[in-house]
């Protein structure tokens, strides 16, 4: 549809390609244009980080704080218990209380690099659905809740239906889950005022849900807004690398490999990530998104520092890419390079390669090492690696050694101090 904006934020949705669906373009652009919105997105703690396939909501809340509107984080403590069945094939496994709360003691570093909790007077909420969801009494929750649903209703959203049709089981318990969402919001609104949830796409029922149950329960006019489910051009889900999930915290995912992800964006989806996840100006971004052989390398370089920067700051952004031109443009090992470290105990007599590959995260198994040395796709100090025999004895680490996996996954190892 077309529809110019009067708001900041609907027009930085808009342009920069994160609206897929708004249940009132039109309400909502309206009260963003009158004050301060409070909006959120919720985020299940199903581990101890958030992945880059959250960044897009992330990048979402940000721009709200941008704009002069005031993001909510909610933290699913509550619903947790439950797990989101939405387009699953099977029930998620169910978290201890003291799990959940270490989960959400992780994801919480990662806002913090995103959001100002502390200044102005649209800072950003951080809240946990436990505080509302854990002392409800079941009885009076299905009188003064459950009476609003419809599960014939219920059963035709998609998120549920697909999984029927599939002939999947579907416990009560995550039946539930829609109804508790749904809650969520009529809670954050009755609180704290909040009139947007946002979600991605695969949310929309969910939002929907919350959006009647408040307007039957308080007759209030609240909005729903949904981002794309994004994939890369060559048709991989978001947050998944070749090497698992791209975590946020550094912790789980070092800066320079963190960092080497987007540099290893492919060349069609550039300008799209650019938009979306930076805060380049969207001129600039179409700008280095069109841009043709070599030179699209450089786009990406600029593409992996800034994402980077928001998420690692400045310094480790830029002590990414110095490693980057080290290793890739004179051959050489950056000081950044992920490292195994091992000690001469460890090694012993001796270590084999495939050993070596798996350890320091270059192969996922002996059986891909070893496909990976066939292959001719492993380097060791840049020389490539035909052996798979080949054992490495203490002496050989006494200097670093550097792994290769392709043109572009590298590790070094080397003898503990």
């Amino acid at each position: 549809m077309t529809y110019h904006p009067k708001s900041d934020f609907m027009a930085v949705m808009m342009q920069r390609g994160f609206l897929a669906d708004c249940t009132d373009y039109q309400g909502l652009d309206e009260a963003l244009s009158k004050g301060i919105v409070p909006g959120y997105i919720g985020f299940d703690a199903t581990a101890q980080s958030l992945h880059v396939g959250s960044l897009i909501q992330i990048m979402m809340l940000r721009w709200m704080q941008k704009t002069g509107h005031q993001p909510i984080t909610l933290m699913g403590g509550g619903t947790t218990k439950v797990g989101d069945p939405s387009f699953r094939a099977e029930e998620r496994p169910l978290l201890t209380p003291a799990q959940i709360d270490a989960n959400i003691d992780g994801i919480k570093q990662v806002f913090a690099k995103y959001l100002d909790y502390d200044t102005g007077p649209n800072k950003a909420l951080m809240l946990n659905n436990a505080e509302w969801l854990d002392g409800l009494n079941y009885l009076e929750f299905l009188r003064d809740i459950g009476r609003h649903f419809s599960v014939n209703r219920m059963l035709s959203f998609e998120s549920v239906k697909s999984r029927l049709d599939r002939e999947q089981s579907l416990s009560f318990l995550e039946f539930n889950y829609m109804i508790l969402q749904a809650y969520d919001f009529l809670e954050l609104h009755r609180r704290y005022g909040c009139l947007l949830q946002m979600g991605g796409s695969d949310q929309w029922g969910n939002i929907v849900n919350g959006i009647d149950l408040t307007r039957r329960v308080v007759d209030a006019q609240i909005f729903g807004l949904t981002s794309p489910l994004l994939t890369t051009s060559d048709g991989r889900k978001m947050g998944k690398s070749q090497d698992g999930a791209v975590w946020l915290n550094a912790d789980m995912r070092a800066p320079y490999e963190f960092w080497q992800f987007w540099r290893n964006t492919t060349d069609a989806d550039v300008g799209r990530f650019l938009k979306l996840y930076t805060e380049l100006p969207v001129e600039e971004c179409a700008r280095l998104g069109a841009l043709a052989g070599s030179e699209i390398n450089e786009a990406k370089i600029v593409l992996a520092n800034e994402v980077t920067t928001l998420c690692h700051g400045a310094d480790a952004a830029a002590a990414a890419e110095a490693t980057a031109r080290e290793v890739f443009e004179r051959g050489g090992i950056g000081d950044d390079l992920p490292t195994l470290e091992l000690s001469a105990e460890e090694i012993g007599g001796g270590i084999s390669i495939v050993q070596l590959l798996v350890r320091s995260g270059l192969a996922k198994s002996g059986k891909e090492a070893k496909r990976l040395i066939a292959e001719n796709g492993a380097r060791i100090d840049d020389a490539a690696l035909t052996d798979a025999g080949l054992v490495l004895d203490a002496g050989a680490l006494s200097s670093p050694v550097k792994l290769s996996a392709g043109k572009k996954r590298h590790a070094l190892v080397k003898l503990a101090e």
